[in-house]
């Protein structure tokens, strides 16, 4: 009825994915809950479902000790992640503390002292501080994106040397500590990375979509198929992976436990510069590093560096 309540419409397959229940069981759960009152409209058709009307069925919103620890851990948790909404993000933990009882704050209060998480301050007793200043764009894209991926946007890559750019996003991510967008740049017909520093001016485009939705996912979902870098990894190379990795690169995991996993690259050969960089970051990964593909001049650098790095060695003897 929660999950219900907090949406103006939806479909029995949500319930089904939401609840992990059956086809049957959806459509009988919520028979029962509109016999007791709560006020859903039916919309025939393909792409129907259930409309909710506005009401007052549920009572307010009360957390229990738990649910308040849960939510004021992972605001301590993501502090220093640069996280878009700052403000709002300050302004509901002081909310979270005012509806604390006295025992329930003093609890808050400790778990701040004794949990320390990655980027936090320990020599920082304020509670409330969260300083994680995301990029000044960043709130303006997730919004616009809310509504319509379709944007036009200014992207500056040097001071001085602004771009136009008519694109359909696809992704806002945060990588090594840095938010990127991706997107499918409609002019040139190609994806690209494009960091959120260097964007200004977002809005909905008034242009006409060269491509459609289905057919840039298309394209996008070929693409990693036809990549010509595919790793597997073990478990420490997983823990090095998150520590550090290129923009874009997905890590699919295998194995139970996140003890192995998988990823995939679509290189550009003839870019000296980003094979060197793949080359030495692969070496980083550890050798538990297993290739399905590889292309052969990415190959030949590892070689290289490797061969280079058994001649260093030989030489201090």
């Amino acid at each position: 009825m929660r999950f219900i309540n907090n949406r103006a419409h939806f479909t029995i397959a949500e319930i089904q994915r939401e609840f992990k229940i059956s086809r049957a069981t959806a459509i009988r759960d919520i028979n029962e809950i509109q016999a007791m009152g709560f006020p859903l409209t039916t919309e025939l058709g393909r792409g129907g479902g259930y409309n909710v009307l506005q009401n007052q069925y549920l009572s307010a919103v009360r957390f229990t000790p738990e649910e308040l620890k849960a939510i004021f851990i992972s605001f301590i948790a993501s502090k220093n992640s640069q996280l878009p909404y700052l403000q709002n993000r300050r302004s509901i933990t002081e909310k979270l503390i005012g509806i604390a009882s006295q025992t329930q704050h003093d609890e808050l209060i400790e778990l701040n002292n004794i949990l320390l998480f990655e980027n936090t301050n320990p020599a920082n007793p304020n509670l409330l501080e969260l300083d994680d200043a995301a990029p000044a764009e960043l709130n303006q894209l997730i919004s616009l994106a809310a509504r319509d991926k379709h944007l036009r946007l200014t992207y500056e890559p040097s001071p001085g040397w602004p771009q136009l750019m008519d694109i359909f996003l696809i992704h806002i991510f945060n990588s090594n500590a840095r938010w990127l967008v991706e997107v499918y740049d409609l002019d040139t017909d190609e994806f690209r990375y494009l960091p959120v520093e260097m964007l200004r001016d977002s809005a909905i485009s008034e242009q006409k979509m060269r491509r459609s939705e289905q057919e840039i996912l298309s394209k996008k979902r070929l693409g990693a198929r036809e990549s010509n870098l595919i790793v597997k990894l073990d478990t420490t190379g997983i823990q090095r992976f998150k520590r550090l990795h290129p923009p874009g690169i997905i890590l699919s995991f295998t194995g139970m436990f996140q003890s192995s996993g998988i990823f995939n690259a679509q290189l550009d050969v003839t870019d000296v510069e980003t094979l060197e960089y793949y080359a030495d970051w692969l070496l980083f990964l550890g050798k538990g590093v297993e290739f399905e593909r590889i292309p052969d001049e990415l190959r030949l650098i590892l070689e290289e560096r490797l061969r280079g790095s058994a001649d260093t060695l030989s030489k201090t003897r």
